[in-house]
């Protein structure tokens, strides 16, 4: 890196830091330092009192427990903070986002309210688990090539009686609103991509975000029906023209016809990768669910089905066949290869997860309360922003058994937050020296504990008060 870029380089990541102090009108000292000690601490995150022991870490455990349960976090500030940030695209200049949910389990904390059965995979077949939590919908922009790097710029939790449907609508409406109003996104401009896994209602989300300038890119289950459109009306036909065409099983070849478009690609990791599209496909609702509530007749929601099929897989997994969705129901050659391929770096969100929880400690700590979960989910959100901002700018202090790093700029984000430390001296450390104090006198010796905790109930609460009153 040049001179003058790592200048711009440590300014950007200098005036991030100052604008996340001022993002924090209570308790800042406190919570900017606690940030700086998640940053900075020896090995992985695996207490939270611990980080009290880090040096950059001037105060005691008690100023850190003060500040996750006294402070104040302006989120929708950060937000827009992190919206204007430089973002990835790919190579037409295209933003591209992944929206998936990771929980935090809390199995354990009966006085938690909120939590919700997580869906958990386990190693074996069959072995998944539905475990009690909190589940947050994080978004996140992806980049192109084999990287550990995303950009997260949202992160939402989800209560028991959401919708998750409606709500991943929101978070990604709001999202695609600060983009624009932070100019990363202009008319003119390639539609924005948003790539969801299994589990979202993709044709769903495209009805409720049509009028917002994206494309939707979902995979869905191989057991799934579609529909062809009408066939043209014949001269002579009389009554009411059909609403759906054949149909289009995703388990049933024989309904299948030959593509609309067609590529095969030669990858190193997966062999020879096949993509076949069908355009003009869309499923046939009913008022049942979700549509139940929509006045009118149902509508037509028309999109492209992307099959991809690959030679191999890691771990010598025998690979099946990748139905994909696509919000825009005409496709060509060169735009199911960008499609596929957009997919896959989607589960690069997986490693970020992975990163949250085992390095910076996200799920350690025991948090009672809401608010203080969606503090210190936001505080490692904003750990993790500044190690993206000082990715080229730390040096690679790798252990003797650890394989070099080629390129620095290919520095993975546990290899920045090692060389964080010697980084932090140079940015902006707005952070007050602590005042001298003493701790307070506790609860008197002998006495107990007369405001119990409310015990909460994990999962939706079907009970009303119109049940209670009638059942007694």
């Amino acid at each position: 890196m040049q001179d003058g870029e790592r200048a711009d380089a440590l300014g950007d990541l200098a005036g991030f830091r100052g604008e996340f102090y001022r993002c924090l009108p209570r308790r800042a000292d406190a919570l900017f330092e606690l940030t700086d000690a998640v940053l900075c601490a020896e090995g992985p995150v695996s207490t939270l009192v611990g980080l009290s022991l880090a040096g950059e870490h001037r105060r005691g455990h008690g100023a850190l427990y003060d500040g996750l349960a006294s402070g104040r976090v302006e989120i929708d500030r950060l937000r827009r903070s992190v919206a204007g940030l430089p973002l990835p695209r790919d190579r037409d200049g295209r933003i591209v986002l992944a929206v998936d949910v990771s929980p935090w389990l809390r199995p354990d904390a009966a006085t938690c309210p909120d939590r919700s059965f997580c869906h958990v995979y386990g190693r074996g077949k069959g072995s998944a688990q539905m475990i009690p939590g909190w589940p947050y919908s994080f978004v996140a922009a992806l980049e192109t090539g084999r990287t550990s790097w995303t950009t997260i710029l949202d992160a939402w939790r989800l209560g028991p009686c959401d919708d998750a449907t409606a709500v991943t609508a929101a978070q990604v409406r709001e999202i695609i609103e600060r983009l624009v109003a932070a100019g990363q996104y202009k008319p003119g401009d390639a539609d924005i991509l948003v790539v969801f896994d299994a589990g979202y209602d993709v044709t769903r989300l495209a009805f409720l975000l049509a009028d917002l300038p994206v494309e939707l890119l979902g995979r869905v289950r191989s057991d799934r029906i579609f529909r062809f459109p009408p066939p043209p009306r014949t001269a002579g036909t009389t009554g009411r023209r059909p609403k759906h065409g054949k149909e289009f099983r995703l388990a049933d070849p024989t309904t299948q016809p030959g593509p609309d478009a067609a590529t095969v690609t030669d990858t190193d990791r997966y062999g020879t990768a096949r993509a076949s599209a069908w355009n003009r496909l869309h499923p046939r609702l009913t008022h049942r669910a979700a549509w139940a509530v929509l006045a009118g007749p149902l509508p037509l929601i028309e999109g492209s089905l992307i099959r991809l099929t690959v030679d191999r897989l890691p771990g010598d997994r025998d690979p099946k066949p990748v139905w994909l969705w696509h919000s825009r129901p005409d496709v060509t050659a060169s735009t199911v290869d960008r499609l596929w391929r957009a997919f896959l770096r989607r589960f690069d969100l997986e490693h970020t997860f992975r990163f949250l929880k085992q390095t910076l400690g996200w799920t350690r700590p025991r948090v009672r309360t809401l608010e203080q979960g969606e503090r210190w989910t936001w505080l490692i959100v904003i750990a993790h922003t500044q190690l993206r901002l000082a990715r080229h700018l730390t040096s690679d202090l790798r252990r003797p058994w650890e394989k070099p790093v080629t390129e620095p700029r290919r520095l993975t984000p546990a290899r920045v937050r090692r060389g964080f430390r010697n980084l932090r001296p140079k940015t902006t450390l707005p952070a007050s020296a602590p005042k001298p104090s003493r701790p307070g006198p506790g609860r008197p010796p002998g006495s107990k504990n007369k405001q119990r905790a409310r015990r909460h109930d994990v999962g939706k609460n079907t009970a009303s008060k119109h049940n209670t009153a009638t059942t007694g």
